[in-house]
């Protein structure tokens, strides 16, 4: 990573936050939504959309690794209400649900 681009994936971290699917749902209506699977790291991806990764956003969309939400991940994401990270890439919203930590017995 060079200088520019670890400041970048820095300054996106910084800003990526936990957040509601209630607190969500204006930017789904509004098709800004954008689902990153839970084997991704959510900061390296808003980075390559960040800086217009043509290739590797590509690559993440053949793959399945990101998407846009759709209305039956929607209706989902509303009936279970997970945790969920978010981090914005005007105009995107970028959203992956937060992997739990096993419990401590």
């Amino acid at each position: 990573m060079n200088e520019d681009v670890s400041t970048l994936y820095a300054k996106l971290l910084g800003e990526t936050a936990e957040i509601t699917w209630q607190e969500l749902q204006p930017f789904f209506a509004r098709g800004a939504l954008l689902w990153v699977e839970g084997d991704e790291d959510l900061v390296a991806v808003a980075l390559a959309v960040a800086e217009d990764d043509k290739v590797k956003v590509a690559e993440l969309l053949t793959a399945g690794k990101m998407s846009k939400v759709e209305s039956a991940r929607a209706e989902e994401l509303l009936a279970r209400d997970p945790q969920l990270w978010a981090v914005v890439v005007a105009p995107w919203v970028l959203i992956q649900e937060r992997a739990q930590a096993p419990a401590l017995h």
